[in-house]
């Protein structure tokens, strides 16, 4: 059972009261109270800090209860830490190994429909992406040519971010007439957050424009913002489609390209063929590869392909 305590006077209200009512020998000896406390602070040694440190604490002592400062829980400990709290900060994330890379590759368990390894995906190259990007599409001045240049030159290839300055991991699929290039790879931060700007301002920039192939043919690309999920610290998508000519009968390429940023590493998919583009196996790279690397820069094993996935 609570018991309600009876309220206090103000400071200023009991101050006043009691000065009206104690005698004059009360008064007498808080004088000689005082004298003594002058005396004391004099006999050691002047030391201001520690006079002014007494009564500051006596003047605090005085307060009523509810004015009184509530002192702050940062006592430190004996290693220097405030007392309550964990010392040193979180251990920041692991630098990528090159067998982290590798771990971190997905696996034909992470895609859906009858993906298949391959070996040869580091000499992929379609031929439909050889050419010269047409400068004329550009005299607007709206973009740079070299920007769309370099998305043409760079797909399949690995740097389309740019060089990597670590450990760097890639792995092919093959379905079909479809390819699905996946790289796993470590840049420097800044470098790499411009390539991700470049990224985003491709749907804009490079909308529509014509490539000029090795046989003279013009082809015509387009380039549109790409859906993927939200995952890691930045992630960007478009899909591509280059129509042109192949051995005189109309084609026509397409691609997802998917790229997953997480601190200075990111991961890029690049998915499609003539046939077109399975738009789901893209998601699901993502989907599935982004835990992957979070784990192996956490120190963790991946974990394995939920049962959802085929």
């Amino acid at each position: 059972m609570t018991t309600s305590r009876p309220s206090r006077p103000s400071h200023r209200s009991h101050r006043s009261t009691a000065r009206a009512a104690r005698p004059a020998r009360l008064l007498t000896g808080a004088l000689a109270a005082g004298a003594l406390l002058v005396t004391a602070a004099c006999s050691s040694g002047g030391d201001d800090t520690t006079a002014e440190s007494d009564t500051a604490a006596s003047a605090v002592a005085e307060r009523p209860v509810a004015e009184q400062p509530i002192a702050r829980q940062t006592s430190p400990t004996a290693t220097g830490t405030p007392s309550g709290k964990q010392s040193g900060s979180p251990s920041p994330a692991a630098s990528l190994t090159q067998s982290g890379a590798e771990t971190a590759l997905i696996t034909e368990a992470d895609l859906e429909d009858d993906w298949n390894q391959v070996d040869d995906a580091q000499d992929w190259r379609d031929s439909l992406l050889i050419g010269q990007v047409d400068v004329n599409d550009f005299i607007s001045g709206k973009a740079d040519a070299s920007q769309c240049q370099r998305l043409i030159d760079t797909l399949y290839d690995e740097d389309l971010l740019g060089d990597p300055s670590g450990p760097s991991a890639l792995r092919g699929f093959q379905e079909g007439q479809s390819r699905l290039l996946y790289q796993v790879a470590a840049y420097d931060q800044a470098d790499l957050e411009k390539s991700m700007d470049w990224l985003g301002s491709l749907p804009d920039d490079c909308d529509q424009f014509t490539v000029t192939g090795r046989d003279g043919g013009d082809r015509t690309v387009q380039v549109v913002e790409a859906s993927v999920p939200k995952v890691g610290d930045d992630v960007k998508a478009l899909t591509m489609t280059m129509k042109g000519t192949s051995d005189g009968d109309p084609v026509t390429l397409t691609l997802d390209v998917a790229v997953v940023r997480i601190g200075a590493d990111a991961i890029t998919v690049t998915n499609g063929g003539l046939p077109g583009v399975d738009h789901d196996s893209t998601v699901a790279a993502v989907q599935q590869g982004t835990p992957r690397l979070q784990d192996v820069l956490a120190g963790r094993s991946p974990q394995s392909t939920p049962s959802g996935i085929n």
